[in-house]
């Protein structure tokens, strides 16, 4: 009996002490699940070398658009919002003028803003390349406009309606943001010339907050605006300049009529890029209502 009574327990102990530990064990397990899984979320925000890289292969894929899909801007092809080049543009009186339609709602954007201070010297080296190729086949940015688009609380597809006090309200939030976040030291990584003709700066950050990071911050204190947004968002751009049109026929350089469309293109933009490459800005947060569409920069 007493013999059955040690077998009992020391079968009760054996039972414990495997509970015990697969209990420690799924815990440890959950923890480390949960450590894992909190660590990727914060190097896909913070970390600057993969959101560096990210950006980098982002710009690459944008890089070879043009050679992939041909100057379809030449066959007055779709913008990357399914528009047509004449419902952005007109020419009259052989100037080219963007086509402004109310917006209603208006759009709701939060913009980084680049002073003129860093724009002048960039749209006349864009103006000096592009200009003497394209007469009026070509609309150039204002450059007291230049701005990276960060995040939309309303946008044209997905149209928010806001009362003024909710404006006011988004516009406070985005301020308190902004005061946390900016300012922002970049570089102009590169200039890409798309198939839909739109000449882009690509940038990356050198020091401050992460536009990734920034994005989810306003993602956070803007909980009405759209799920689906404009642009990745890694993405840190300007658009510089739109060709609406083939290159003039008298052009400058012999050299440049030997070549075809997508090696002519390719060639103005690589001198572009020799002028301006490496250029640094500082820039800030601002958020923006604009009661006119003109979606002219993508």
């Amino acid at each position: 009996m007493t013999g059955k009574t040690g077998n009992l327990s020391h079968s009760k102990r054996v039972v414990l002490i495997w509970l015990i530990s697969a209990f420690c064990f799924l815990t440890l397990f959950k923890m480390a699940l949960y450590n894992s899984s909190h660590t990727l979320s914060s190097t896909s925000l913070d970390s600057p070398n993969s959101n560096t890289e990210r950006r980098s292969k982002l710009y690459d894929k944008m890089g070879r658009d043009l050679d992939e899909h041909g100057a379809a801007f030449l066959k007055h092809g779709e913008t990357s919002q399914s528009l047509s080049l004449s419902d952005l543009f007109t020419l009259k009186g052989g100037s080219v003028t963007p086509v402004l339609k109310p917006a209603n709602p208006p759009v709701r954007a939060n913009v980084l803003y680049m002073s003129a201070e860093f724009s002048v010297p960039i749209a006349e080296a864009v103006k000096n390349i592009f200009n003497p190729y394209f007469d009026k086949a070509i609309w150039f940015q204002n450059s007291s406009l230049y701005h990276f688009s960060m995040f939309h609380a309303s946008h044209h597809i997905v149209p928010v309606p806001a009362t003024e006090e909710e404006i006011k309200a988004e516009a406070s939030s985005v301020e308190a943001v902004a005061a946390t976040l900016c300012p922002l030291k970049i570089v102009l990584d590169r200039v890409v010339l798309t198939s839909t003709g739109v000449v882009l700066g690509c940038w990356q950050v050198i020091s401050g907050t992460d536009p990734i990071t920034i994005r989810a911050k306003l993602k956070n204190v803007l909980p009405r605006a759209p799920e689906k947004q404009l642009y990745d968002a890694a993405i840190l751009h300007t658009s510089f300049a739109r060709l609406l049109g083939p290159p003039s026929a008298s052009s400058p350089t012999e050299q440049l009529k030997t070549l075809d469309d997508v090696q002519f293109f390719r060639e103005l933009v690589n001198r572009l890029n020799s002028q301006i490459r490496g250029f640094e800005v500082c820039t800030y947060l601002l958020f923006s209502e604009v009661v006119t569409n003109n979606w002219n920069c993508s």
